[in-house]
């Protein structure tokens, strides 16, 4: 595996052990339909949070969270729209819907976490 993808798959367990120390199940991970992945789908009680992970060496070209880009946006609305379609009687019916961010980079020997609550919206 390439070592950017083996930063990628780091980055994504330190997300997942984040929010799961901060309340949250995780539902699935890596779900993918056509061109479309959701990194992690978590629920903390009526929240069914998407997440979408991006993890950095370092922030010389930026914070993480800068590289979730409007066409990551549309491909992860079409995926959760899927993923509730098709799975809608496993979920309470108040349940809401959440994109996240969380952001992921090297800071000296160890990573720095930053969870985005509502990164962005979609309409």
């Amino acid at each position: 595996m390439a070592e950017h993808n083996d930063l990628g798959k780091l980055g994504e367990d330190l997300a997942a052990a984040y929010l799961e120390e901060n309340g949250y199940s995780i539902v699935e991970r890596n779900f993918v339909i056509q061109k479309a992945e959701i990194d992690i789908i978590a629920q903390k009680d009526s929240i069914l949070a998407i997440i979408e992970v991006k993890t950095r060496s370092s922030l010389d070209f930026g914070s993480p969270q800068d590289f979730v880009k409007q066409k990551k946006i549309q491909l992860l609305i079409k995926a959760v729209n899927a993923y509730i379609n098709d799975r809608e009687k496993d979920f309470q019916e108040d349940l809401e819907i959440r994109f996240d961010i969380i952001a992921v980079h090297k800071n000296g020997e160890s990573f720095a976490i930053e969870h985005l609550n509502d990164a962005f919206y979609h309409f």
